[in-house]
């Protein structure tokens, strides 16, 4: 049969009409509003992600282009350029961030985003912190002054590596330090949290030991420390070192009292050593090292975010119109993914969003398409013959 909806269409079914109303009355969102809605303004910038628009002339020509289509997606006309300059920046990127973790919940919940690629032995919940630095001219962005003659914003991110999607995400100024929002994040007990020497504050460490969440890092170099323990080293694995350490410094003796554990890793590819510090004492040392070599994961959800949709060139100037672009983006990341997970081509993401932007009006079924993109719909619908029930 002739598919009766597009893929952007089929997209957007993720994102259901009462769900949505629910959010924007929560925020009252379309306070004021007069003929352009919430539901418009949701299509139209995850056109501009999909669809790699690089203005608001692209986004509503685009749209403008495919008139007869916009019926099947719930907005009657494509918007003004000035209507959706209006409202990117009046209003409130809160709804996009709620509409975000609200899909994010249904989609975990549909195991639709598959597992993780490494299995690990233990049960605990396993996250990756950091953050990534979205350069801005401080001419157009003035509210966003990061150096002299710089601007910028971070995204503060932490990764859940059941399907390495964000658990929990801070969009601040670029001037906000790591460390400081590290304690932001809301951690459960018996979590595990790998993250760069960025984040080394012993205080934290102090603090996450005491309320039993542990953490992979790397130990500073000028770090002060006694050896109390040496342990045993596996065979055949690149461990060079597995000892029970003590900070020695007086700030860091108050801050962190705890032992805690330093594991030397040899790195065959880059040559080098890796040295780490955790509070992991019950772990073997070569699961600890692939602990921490699983963060890489949070680097590629980065590369995958600013490669693939638009959050280094903006549409709106304004605070609250960078923070619904990028909010907006992170919800395109997640119908990535789940195109992605459903794909049987074995793609590569990015050539998935490449084919995906260039198919976005295509009235073809989703699944088929993910499994054959260059295979031709019928024109014509079959034709059947109805069978009366006469007797």
């Amino acid at each position: 049969m002739v598919q009766a909806m597009s893929l952007f269409n089929q997209l957007l079914q993720h994102f259901p009409s009462l769900e949505f109303a629910a959010l924007v009355k929560k925020h009252n969102a379309e306070r004021a509003a007069k003929g352009f809605s919430c539901r418009t303004q949701l299509v139209a910038m995850l056109f501009c992600q999909l669809a790699h628009a690089d203005s608001l002339r692209e986004i509503c020509n685009g749209l403008a282009c495919c008139l007869g289509k916009l019926v099947h997606l719930g907005i009657g006309v494509a918007p003004n350029k000035s209507t959706l300059a209006y409202a990117n920046k009046h209003r409130p990127a809160s709804l996009y961030e709620d509409l975000f973790y609200t899909a994010l919940a249904r989609f975990r919940d549909e195991g639709g985003l598959g597992l993780r690629k490494r299995k690990f032995r233990f049960r605990n919940k396993l996250l990756s912190l950091d953050s990534t630095t979205i350069s801005l001219c401080l001419e157009m962005f003035p509210w966003a002054k990061f150096r002299q003659a710089k601007g910028g914003v971070k995204a503060h991110v932490l990764l859940d590596h059941d399907d390495y999607l964000p658990s929990y995400i801070l969009i601040t100024q670029a001037r906000c330090s790591d460390v400081k929002m590290a304690t932001a994040f809301p951690l459960n007990p018996g979590s595990i949290v790998a993250m760069d020497r960025g984040y080394s504050d012993y205080a934290l460490f102090g603090k996450w030991t005491a309320r039993k969440i542990y953490f992979v890092t790397r130990l500073k170099d000028n770090a002060a420390y006694a050896v109390l323990a040496e342990g045993p080293l596996p065979e055949n694995r690149n461990i060079r070192a597995d000892q029970l350490i003590q900070f020695t410094g007086d700030k860091a003796q108050r801050d962190c009292p705890f032992p805690l554990r330093r594991v030397v890793v040899w790195d065959p590819v880059g040559e080098r050593e890796i040295v780490l510090l955790t509070n992991l004492l019950e772990f073997g040392s070569t699961t600890i090292a692939a602990i921490y070599k699983d963060r890489w994961e949070i680097e590629l959800f980065f590369k995958a975010l600013k490669q693939n949709l638009k959050v280094k060139s903006f549409v709106g100037t304004s605070e609250n119109a960078l923070r619904i672009q990028l909010w907006t983006a992170l919800i395109a990341i997640l119908l990535l993914k789940w195109v992605h997970h459903l794909s049987k081509a074995k793609w590569s993401l990015s050539n998935l969003a490449s084919m995906l932007r260039l198919n976005l009006f295509t009235y073809r079924d989703l699944t088929a398409w993910l499994d054959n993109p260059f295979g031709t719909p019928p024109l014509l619908p079959d034709s059947q013959q109805l069978t009366l029930g006469l007797v």
